[in-house]
């Protein structure tokens, strides 16, 4: 089952390494009692039900049902094998693999994706080479002085490995050929574009800075490339959709800065790469961009693995504020903290630090941050004459409106007194008209109870009222994953009684063998042994399942008398279709023996 890898060494591995350690480096996880809770990283949701067990070394979702170990936890997460997870859990436990594992990688690779591979290497390549051409050539000393005269340090540049195009039509076709790079597959991957009609290919970005971009694991899986001279249009010119990247849920900087938005809980969000680079030279590492798109529910629930706590910082133009608002609103309906970071009329961050300085920026722009009420009190005032009455009393209703929606009765209290004096209304009469609203809204079901994470988990849990069989079964299961002598205790009990779930039944066989072969109770070397990931993900669910943690005798053998029971149970409903069919075959000396047999089974009930 282990490949090249000894099994001893990967036990070594495993205990090396806490699993709260390697999911909290993709899930933020809060802690709340023995286990630690995050937003499941392998579906939507808002409210977390992904369960890591430091005690058990093990993670499961009680909403999806994912579940494992830190290994399998990596494979699915990263789309690693077996022995790339195995590698990367040794790096980061400092245990040295003396292994060869060329050859046996590069069959992986090629087995799962080697057109994924080669397009992976192209990209590397090319921002390898664009960025030699930008810092070290004389072809690239005009795009240089542009960046430099723009504010971009040398230390930016290199730290974001930005580049530059050669003007040239065909130098990247050529060059990717020359390193055996086949040139269909370089077309598929966006990197160079096919002539109509023609079999011939040529470059898709000529004479531009190219900005890489990366994937959350940092490989660069596409490019921006800014235009110099005016006349090239358009402006920025992306990589197109490809099989590595889709805007939609790539995020630029996120690989660099989610260890830094982990640290602080808090990401800042910026429109463009520009504002991202400048706002990391002015020691803010926790900020992200959308791809020249709208914010999407992919890029929140990325973020939503963090933190919860945004704040926005688009331009201050009417399209900025729009897509501020926008944006704002998805985040809220995730249930994120946020805040808009408001800039001067006429500024874009980048313009702000470059003319202010980086200081000014943290402390008036980023620090001074509104909340998203405060910021609807001045979106809805955008384009309205005020001084008109009409106009006025709409602004109003629709603030008192959004404050209705707030939650806290002191936010709703603040803004309507903020109503109150800028408008000169009385508070009494804000305040009545509000309350109107609420009931109205209440009456139409607007407004919906929200729970806790554990009390939505408890009932969740309660609401799957399992048949008193199955939970017998789950128990005894849930038991026997805790002691080695309590497994074989159990088995003796059962006395070869199968279990009637065919999945509970499999994990008892390959529970008995695992200890048969000496290994003591863990169940994250359990989760190794099954071949079935149906299986691993009942054990990680039972694991999780609240036990006592000294049981008694009579608890178990409670359980395995409702086990037994039920199995009676199958055998008088056997009995008496056979009693029926005897009766109706006119066997009646069978029936009443059939008779007696199913008194006999009902009375040892």
């Amino acid at each position: 089952m282990v490949g090249i890898i000894p099994e001893d060494k990967i036990n070594e591995i495993r205990q090396s390494i806490d699993i709260v350690d390697i999911i909290g480096e993709y899930v933020h996880l809060k802690k709340q009692g023995r286990n630690y809770f995050g937003l499941c990283p392998f579906h939507g949701e808002n409210t977390p039900s992904f369960s890591v067990s430091p005690d058990k070394q093990i993670y499961h979702c009680f909403g999806c049902k994912a579940g494992g170990n830190a290994i399998s936890f990596l494979m699915d997460i990263d789309g690693l094998s077996f022995q790339e997870a195995i590698i990367k859990l040794a790096e980061k436990g400092k245990i040295p693999l003396d292994l060869e594992i060329g050859s046996e990688q590069n069959r992986s690779d090629s087995k799962v994706n080697s057109e994924k591979k080669q397009m992976l290497e192209a990209h590397e390549l090319l921002q390898k080479f664009y960025h030699h051409l930008l810092v070290n050539t004389k072809e690239g000393q005009n795009a240089l002085e542009y960046l430099v005269d723009r504010g971009f340090t040398l230390d930016s540049i290199e730290k974001f490995q930005i580049g530059y195009s050669l003007p040239s039509w065909d130098f990247v076709v050529k060059l990717l050929q020359k390193r055996g790079f086949s040139l269909s597959l370089m077309e598929k991957a966006g990197l160079i574009i096919q002539k109509e009609n023609s079999d011939s290919y040529f470059d898709r970005f000529r004479n531009r800075i190219m900005f890489p971009i990366q994937n959350s694991k940092g490989e660069t899986i596409a490019f921006a490339g800014r235009s110099i001279e005016k006349e090239d249009q358009p402006k920025y010119l992306n990589s197109p959709e490809t099989e590595l990247f889709n805007k939609s849920n790539v995020l630029y900087n996120f690989f660099r800065a989610k260890s830094f938005i982990k640290k602080q809980q808090q990401a800042i969000l910026f429109e463009g790469f520009a504002d991202v680079i400048s706002a990391d030279k002015a020691e803010l590492y926790n900020g992200i961009a959308t791809m020249g798109t709208s914010l999407t529910e992919q890029h929140v629930q990325l973020i939503r693995r963090m933190t919860d706590t945004i704040i926005i910082c688009y331009d201050s133009d009417f399209a900025g504020t729009e897509a501020a608002y926008r944006a704002a609103n998805i985040l809220t309906d995730h249930h994120c903290q946020i805040r808009i970071a408001r800039m001067p009329e006429g500024f874009d961050p980048d313009e702000y630090i470059k003319k202010y300085g980086s200081e000014k920026f943290r402390q008036e722009i980023i620090a001074g941050s509104l909340t998203f009420m405060a910021f609807k009190m001045e979106y809805h005032r955008l384009g309205k004459k005020l001084q008109n009455e009409g106009e006025k009393l709409r602004y109003i209703e629709k603030i008192i409106e959004e404050i209705t929606n707030l939650d806290k009765a002191v936010e709703r209290d603040h803004y309507l007194r903020q109503l109150a004096d800028e408008f000169s209304i009385s508070l009494d009469a804000l305040k009545q008209q509000q309350q109107q609203l609420y009931y109205a809204k209440k009456k139409n079901g607007h407004f919906k109870q929200r729970e806790n994470n554990q009390n939505r988990l408890f009932l969740q849990q309660k609401s799957r009222l399992l048949p008193a069989n199955q939970t017998a079964e789950r128990r005894l299961l849930a038991h026997m994953l805790q002691s080695v002598d309590l497994a074989f205790k159990i088995k003796d009990l059962l006395n070869g009684i199968i279990l009637y779930y065919d999945e509970h039944q499999a994990i008892l066989t390959y529970l008995l063998g695992f200890y048969e072969e000496g290994n003591e109770a863990d169940t994250s070397k359990f989760l190794l042994y099954l071949p079935d990931e149906n299986l691993r993900r009942i054990v990680t669910e039972l694991e999780m399942m609240p036990l006592n943690s000294e049981v008694a005798d009579r608890e178990i053998e409670d359980y395995v008398n409702q086990v037994l029971k039920h199995q009676k149970m199958l055998k008088i409903k056997e009995k008496e279709n056979l009693q029926k069919k005897a009766e109706q075959e006119n066997d009646f000396v069978k029936a009443i023996d059939l008779a007696k047999e199913i008194i006999v089974l009902r009375k040892s009930l």
